[in-house]
């Protein structure tokens, strides 16, 4: 996506040596470009949020087990050595954050694609570097393609939705004809993946094809990500939106003033269920209430083909602080302050996700097209991921 002016994706490679990303604790106030060097580096980048969102998270694991290739490689005398050292490196990454399974994605096909490299003959440490660099760009450039293609089918949905309201007359007073309203929460933009973004692709194909497009963004505390994240990429792209409070949602789904509800996940089930920020549940059974339709967007990286109940995903639960305190730009001076919510004896709980039952789910909008929230509805887009669940299971 464009940043004033100039193409940028949330994570690239600088240098043979240097990793560069968006540092997202920054934004909506400041645009920083962060250097990552080291797996070290990278895995507190990852922890401590300086990036996040499942797509861009499986990227940020490819690129730090590349990192951590050439480190091993500067003493390693053989190619196989690398690929022991990236075991150890890949442990570590894991355990960064427990929910997304785009982590494990980018871990994993960089451990195997090295593994492969150092088991022919000749391979040198050189080798299984340019090996694990190859896959972690061919990683960014998949997440990429997918999100393109997801917004290419979601536009699809946005414009049946614009045709309906045509058709039925249904637009509110001083409302422009058709105006499709979407309600998304936290950020599933191009900040979340390596470009175009899983809920909010939909929406940029559909704004740059002309149809009339405004989001509801919610705020999503407690590290609000819809208000600083969300709302900085839609006013980047000049998306019309309004940001509202979480709890918002309901009341604008009552009054007809939201049309389609679309969301990003972290981890989705072989049989639909959503793990997705925390207030994701809640968002869905409104809409059920309201007759809302309720759309997942997701690359098929975020399938979890190895689970079948929603209820097993291991929810983060990340510190109390992040609920107490909130951070933003002072008007008086201009700096950044980070003021106390609560009283100070007080104990905040901060589960970042819940899961949504695929009963609530319209439909999950993928790479491949759009399917039911199902075993059998993601089985017909992904045969053979499927096939081969079943035969592990």
């Amino acid at each position: 996506m464009r940043v004033d002016g100039k193409s940028y994706r949330t994570i690239w490679l600088q240098d043979e040596a240097t990793v560069q990303i968006i540092d997202q604790r920054h934004l909506p106030h400041e645009f920083v470009v962060e250097d990552i060097c080291t797996e070290k580096e990278m895995s507190v980048a990852i922890k401590d949020m300086h990036l996040r969102g499942a797509g861009l998270i499986g990227c940020a694991a490819a690129y730090g087990m590349y990192l951590a290739a050439r480190e091993a490689a500067s003493s390693a005398k053989d190619a196989t050595c690398v690929a022991v050292a990236l075991k150890t490196a890949g442990e570590r990454l894991l355990a960064t954050r427990p929910t997304a399974v785009n982590l494990r994605v980018g871990v994993e096909r960089v451990q195997h694609i090295v593994q492969s490299a150092a088991a022919k003959t000749g391979a040198t440490p050189a080798t299984a570097v340019a090996a694990a660099c190859m896959e972690a760009i061919a990683v960014a450039d998949e997440d990429a393609e997918f999100c393109r293609c997801i917004g290419e089918a979601g536009a699809k949905v946005l414009e049946a939705v614009h045709k309906q309201k045509l058709a039925s007359g249904t637009d509110q007073i001083g409302e422009k004809k058709g105006v499709v309203n979407v309600l998304t929460h936290c950020n599933a933009g191009w900040l979340a993946f390596a470009d175009w973004g899983s809920a909010l692709s939909p929406v940029y194909a559909a704004f740059d094809l002309g149809l009339p497009v405004h989001v509801w963004v919610d705020e999503t505390r407690p590290r609000n990500q819809g208000a600083a994240l969300t709302a900085w990429e839609l006013a980047s792209h000049g998306v019309p939106h309004t940001v509202i409070a979480d709890n918002s949602g309901g009341h604008l789904m009552q009054r007809g003033l939201v049309d389609i509800v679309i969301t990003g996940a972290d981890r989705v089930t072989r049989t639909g269920d959503v793990c997705n920020k925390i207030g994701t549940y809640l968002k869905a059974l409104a809409a059920h209430d309201n007759s809302v339709p309720f759309y997942v967007a997701l690359p098929s990286s975020t399938i979890d083909w190895q689970l079948s109940e929603g209820g097993k995903i291991p929810i983060e639960e990340r510190g109390g602080d992040e609920v107490r305190y909130a951070e933003g730009l002072c008007m008086e001076d201009g700096k950044r302050r980070k003021v106390l919510l609560t009283p100070a004896a007080s104990s905040a709980g901060n589960w970042a996700f819940d899961i949504t039952p695929q009963r609530l789910i319209t439909g999950l909008i993928t790479e491949r097209g759009v399917s039911k929230a199902s075993e059998e509805g993601l089985a017909q887009l992904f045969p053979q991921e499927a096939a081969s669940s079943l035969a592990r299971c």
